[in-house]
């Protein structure tokens, strides 16, 4: 018995020592109270908030950017005897088969070749590509097979080009307003006929959906057309061609556009191998390019936003985002779980910042929030919990208010003190 007490004595003290936590939200009378001196721009008006190097992943902190998921479906245009393209199980192990290939590719972002000699990170692009059936159809599975001799072929030149063209979009497409609808299409038997024609892989990108020819014309491999899916859903999310033009990164060079390296001037230095250029390998994105993407997949109003899946909605226990060190937030987030500035930790928020349904930030006793003309809300007109602010007797979680911040959906400022 003497032994027995003399084992819990410790663990008694040690309960009844520690330090007891009080909790509070921090309020709309807050809000406006404790404001510092710095811009008169509210809510996200940060001039970082459009610099796309803000978006660009952290290494360090991979979990400050979750995965975004574009919803995609694809369909296979052919003639009405069903010989010009894939048809059936070959047509959906295609399908699967090109969607693995072109995530591989950028799940593993080769190093850029230019400019060369550089030094720049193969950074995470940080998104995929999810096929996405009609939810109200139990036996669809996001892969469409269509047969018609007016619209399956693809015209690149002449006076039947039909490359931009949106009729087949129009007719053919499902879920276009939520779906980026991927067209795959034969050239045009009359050119494959010609012995000059190449059946070149070639796209083009049309804002609700793309189209992409030459895949079942050359090897009919799937690996080698996964560059061009690539590439195209790139352009929906905002990035341009590199090579002559100015494409607002600086980490994109113009170049000759070599096709491939080779032992002699220009392309022994001066090959490409990034997305948007046209060469032999088209699997290296640029930091900035990255950034340039998720700074449209962050973009409220942009149509190409309504491709992705929208995790940021629900509250996701397993994606709970500490902040333990000094961190500031020069971009739009689209939170998955709830955010702790952690004892030690400081967060300035310079940008729009969703939280999601039912989620919460904590500011621990020692912690830091800084509220630089930010908007805070949930980004599917939800409410979400507020501010928690965490005191011991030694001390309170700060929160720093600086310019005018806007604060939406926030459950806790709808509460009126007694």
């Amino acid at each position: 018995m003497i032994r027995c007490i003399t084992l819990l004595l410790p663990i008694a003290l040690a309960l009844g020592c520690r330090t007891p936590v009080q909790k509070r939200f921090f309020s709309a009378a807050e809000l406006g109270q404790r404001v510092v001196a710095g811009p008169e721009k509210a809510g996200g008006g940060n001039h970082c908030c459009r610099v796309y190097e803000s978006y660009t992943p952290d290494t360090l902190h991979l979990d400050h950017v979750p995965l975004k998921y574009v919803k995609v479906n694809v369909h296979f245009m052919n003639s009405a005897d069903s010989t010009r393209n894939f048809n059936g199980r070959e047509g959906v192990d295609y399908a699967r088969g090109i969607l693995d290939a072109a995530m591989y590719d950028i799940e593993t972002n080769d190093k850029l070749y230019l400019p060369y000699g550089n030094d720049l990170p193969a950074l995470p692009p940080r998104y995929r590509y999810v096929l996405t059936p009609r939810p109200d159809d139990p036996d669809d599975d996001g892969i469409y097979f269509h047969y018609d001799d007016e619209l399956y072929y693809y015209v690149v030149m002449g006076q039947n080009r039909n490359r931009s063209s949106r009729a087949v979009v129009e007719k053919y497409g499902v879920q276009l307003d939520t779906v980026l609808n991927i067209f795959f299409l034969p050239h045009h038997p009359d050119s494959v006929a010609s012995t000059t024609y190449d059946p070149y892989r070639c796209g083009i990108a049309l804002g609700q959906a793309i189209k992409i020819a030459g895949g079942y014309e050359n090897s009919k491999q799937f690996w080698d057309i996964r560059q061009v899916l690539n590439h195209e859903i790139a352009h929906i999310y905002g990035l341009t061609h590199t090579w002559a033009y100015n494409d607002g990164c600086d980490d994109t060079p113009k170049n000759p556009r070599c096709w491939n390296r080779t032992d002699t001037p220009p392309c022994d230095t001066a090959a490409s191998n990034n997305l948007m250029d046209y060469n032999a390998y088209q699997n290296a994105w640029s930091p900035c390019q990255i950034g340039k993407i998720h700074y449209h997949m962050a973009n409220e109003t942009g149509r190409a936003r309504k491709f992705l899946v929208p995790n940021w909605c629900e509250l996701h226990d397993d994606r709970h985002i500490v902040i333990r060190d000094s961190i500031h937030w020069q971009g739009a987030k689209d939170l998955e779980g709830n955010l702790t500035v952690a004892a030690g930790g400081s967060l300035r928020i310079s940008c729009r910042t969703s939280i999601p349904r039912g989620g919460k930030i904590t500011v621990q006793a020692g912690g830091k929030l800084i509220l630089d003309n930010c908007r805070l809300h949930n980004a599917c007109g939800d409410d979400w919990e507020g501010i928690e602010i965490q005191k011991t007797a030694e001390q309170e979680g700060q929160v720093v208010v600086i310019g005018q911040p806007i604060v939406e959906n926030c459950r806790s400022f709808y509460m009126v003190s007694p």
